[in-house]
């Protein structure tokens, strides 16, 4: 049969006979990519392969709950991203930059995990993995290594060793023979993706896919990949910094406001159980500009650096330039003290940023970033002391926070004795630690008094 030419858009997988610009189902522009296309011959009476072995409805009070539901990992700051260890039968989806430290954290799973284990690599040889596994302390007692790309052996093999973790590394170097496109493409990561995660269901085998990412920093392949599997992990961080973040941005079983931070060394990754003593390192004193805050991570406090820079401009449109932090709400706490408080940041140029490279989402950071752009506007420092945490209304009022109580012991046990929070959130449950002492704050204007006279 002869083959056709098909257009697929990446991110919704619609398909066109030709190339567009913009995509009719997802409205995004230039996602279409050339993808070869051949139907697949009709078969009668074939029966679709189920996800499971036992195909019949079940009641839910009848239905077993598996005897060992979780398997650790053996590196704590992954297993609290998962929420506890990884899943039996689940599919887990690691992504990240080239070079970031999947393949090398990974490895080291394979080193610490308690439970038979198939490395299934499409991009190195036995040689390449050999000279790194030696490298990260693998033993190999019960962890088997294959370099292969056909996804029918791969799934031979699963059932051959019967294995308990499977790990594929990338999920773009799959191929299934069935399917005529070259491995990589969105047909081929689909369909491959399909056959792993319907043996991970029937046969309770944890998978964990590698992902590549595209020049956006977005999962490359098809959207749908996202959603078929049970959690999609994010590697984050600079490959000049040795720090690296795991974010969960999809859980099935578990949150995904928990992090986990490692610590790039020539002995692999390390974890790093105090990223709040990490994030302070190096921290400047008697500067005007920067200011700490305490932000929830999950359930882990974590104290970061804002520091801001405010400074004269030259041209007609000030350049306003934010990282770490949302832009459009810099942008609203800069509109809100320049009418609360009169400030002509108007005139200038503004750079924010969070050091290390931590992304900040939560509103309690506002008050932070505020006293941090009147520091450097004024140009008078801020204690070393102070930490101020709280949401900033339009009004100029700050707005109430949770976790307080977990927010200033993690300040205390980092030094921080003067702490601003939102006059809303105290109440008789909150125990100050002796040495500490708690500033109120309910607009705007009261916090000018935690500058320096």
């Amino acid at each position: 049969m002869k083959e056709k030419k098909v257009y697929v858009c990446e991110a919704c997988d619609y398909q066109s006979p030709k190339w567009m610009g913009q995509c009719p189902s997802c409205k995004k522009w230039n996602t279409f990519v050339e993808e070869t296309y051949q139907p697949a011959p009709v078969v009668k009476n074939q029966r679709v392969a189920a996800l499971s072995d036992e195909s019949e409805p079940v009641l839910f009070k009848d239905m077993e709950m598996p005897k060992y539901i979780r398997t650790t990992t053996g590196t704590g700051e992954l297993d609290r991203v998962l929420g506890g260890g990884i899943v039996s039968g689940s599919v887990v989806l690691l992504a990240g930059e080239p070079g970031i430290g999947k393949s090398t954290l990974l490895m080291q799973i394979c080193a610490q995990v308690s439970a038979r284990v198939l490395y299934v690599s499409g991009e190195e040889s036995k040689g390449q993995l050999k000279l790194r596994g030696e490298r990260l302390g693998i033993s190999g007692e019960d962890v088997y290594f294959l370099t292969e790309t056909n996804v029918d052996s791969v799934l031979s093999y699963i059932d051959k060793l019967s294995c308990d973790i499977v790990i594929i590394d990338s999920i773009q170097t799959m191929l299934d023979p069935a399917c005529t496109s070259i491995p990589g493409s969105i047909n081929q990561v689909k369909e491959c993706a399909t056959k792993l995660i319907a043996k991970a269901k029937s046969k309770g085998v944890s998978i964990i896919l590698v992902g590549h990412v595209n020049k956006e920093g977005t999962i490359a392949g098809p959207k749908i990949l996202e959603h078929m599997v049970d959690a999609v992990l994010y590697f984050e961080g600079e490959r000049i910094q040795s720090y690296r973040i795991i974010r969960a941005i999809k859980n099935r079983f578990g949150s995904t406001n928990e992090i986990g931070v490692f610590e790039m060394t020539d002995k692999g990754l390390c974890e790093v159980p105090n990223p709040s003593e990490m994030l302070l390192s190096g921290r400047p004193t008697g500067v005007s500009g920067s200011c700490a805050v305490c932000v929830m991570e999950g359930s882990r406090p974590i104290i970061a650096e804002i520091q801001s820079l405010v400074t004269p401009t030259a041209y007609p449109a000030p350049r306003r330039t934010s990282n770490g932090v949302d832009y459009n709400r810099l942008c609203l706490i800069l509109a809100v003290l320049e009418k609360r408080l009169g400030l002509k940041f108007s005139q200038n140029d503004i750079y924010v940023n969070v050091v290390s490279g931590l992304r900040l989402d939560e509103p309690s950071v506002d008050l932070a970033i505020a006293l941090s752009l009147i520091s450097s506007i004024k140009d008078v420092p801020i204690p070393e002391n102070v930490l101020a945490m709280g949401e900033i209304g339009l009004s100029g009022e700050i707005r109430t926070i949770g976790n307080l109580q977990k927010r200033i012991n993690e300040s205390y046990r980092l030094g921080f004795d003067t702490i601003a929070v939102p006059k809303n959130s105290l109440d008789e449950k909150i125990k100050i630690p002796d040495g500490v002492s708690l500033i109120p704050i309910e607009t705007i204007y009261e916090a000018l008094s935690l500058f320096k006279k």
